[in-house]
């Protein structure tokens, strides 16, 4: 009778804060000041340790990246962060999220934030949060996050992940549409891929860009093809050695150079030089090549558009107090 009490006097606090954690995604609403009375100090919180742990190095790009992976599948919900469990697959080890790191980073804001306002902010926030402030940190715009998502109780399947991540060999169309079913238009593609102004990608995605394919042969500078190939050989895997910038001029810079390599046919994926073909949005390549300024608004504006995606209505989800498992 005295052990039943003791069951009895834990599982009711536990039942009642799993209760208060778990929501479903119809009641969730997205606006600027979410915490403002529940945990005031969470961008500085968040701030704080991105200042910290990541400054300008690279480790602010993978940060960027982390979000947009975890936008695409299934919306917003820091699913990407899920490890695998016996009873399901994890994000983490589909093949385009094989080289995903920043999972520390986010790991040490959310304790943060736990000693600070417990059980209360999101890790789909906090990584919300820590991509504005990437940007920030590497010299790009700022912008005031919506905030309010909750996190999903369950990743994806390695297949579903897979086939809702854009490809390294997408051409224009293949992008515009993947976008696209995601609310996101041609600007708004155009502008966040913008994001490839930092960051490096692995010789594996950027091989077949410059051996030459019959969609790429007439699309790519020579001497830049040249000068990639040197790092990285025709066959088999290069390491760390055949890791290359996608922008070749200020690869530590957020800014809008990335646009400039368009026009010079030196994209490093084919995805990316897939914007300035003679397709639909070389005007908008043209136009942020030019101003730095234009590209900064449109990409900012295109964030916040991207953090607005929301799981499927429905969907259990709840405000995780580990951002690598589900609560229970």
């Amino acid at each position: 009778m005295v052990a039943t009490s003791r069951i009895s006097s834990w599982v009711a606090p536990a039942l009642l804060l799993f209760v208060a954690l778990a929501h479903t995604t119809d009641a969730d609403h997205l606006y600027v000041g979410y915490y403002a009375k529940s945990c005031p100090n969470v961008e500085r919180v968040v701030s704080s340790v991105m200042a910290n742990r990541v400054g300008s190095g690279r480790m602010a790009p993978a940060l960027l990246r982390l979000f947009f992976h975890d936008c695409f599948v299934n919306g917003c919900d820091a699913s990407v962060l899920l490890d695998a469990t016996p009873f399901s697959e994890s994000e983490k080890d589909a093949e385009p999220n094989a080289s995903l790191t920043g999972f520390t980073v986010i790991d040490e804001i959310k304790a943060a934030l736990e000693h600070e306002c417990p059980a209360t902010v999101s890790c789909a926030d906090v990584l919300a949060l820590a991509s504005r402030d990437a940007v920030t940190l590497l010299g790009g715009p700022t912008w005031n996050m919506p905030l309010g998502r909750k996190d999903s109780r369950f990743a994806a399947d390695k297949e579903f992940t897979t086939k809702h991540l854009p490809s390294p060999n997408d051409n224009l169309g293949e992008l515009i549409e993947m976008f696209g079913e995601l609310g996101l238009d041609a600007r708004d593609m155009t502008a966040l891929s913008g994001a490839h102004t930092v960051g490096m990608a692995n010789c594996e995605h950027y091989r077949k860009r410059v051996y030459g394919t019959s969609d790429t042969e007439y699309n790519i500078d020579p001497s830049f093809a040249e000068a990639r190939r040197k790092m990285c050989p025709p066959q088999g895997s290069s390491g760390d050695a055949g890791k290359a910038p996608f922008d070749i001029q200020t690869p530590r810079k957020f800014d809008n150079a990335y646009y400039r390599d368009l026009i010079a046919h030196q994209g490093l994926l084919n995805s990316d030089q897939a914007l300035y073909s003679g397709g639909g949005v070389d005007s908008l390549v043209e136009r942020y090549g030019a101003d730095g300024d234009a590209f900064g608004r449109d990409f900012a504006k295109a964030m916040v558009k991207m953090g607005n995606i929301l799981p499927l209505k429905g969907l259990p989800t709840e405000v995780r107090l580990h951002c690598s498992k589900a609560n229970y």
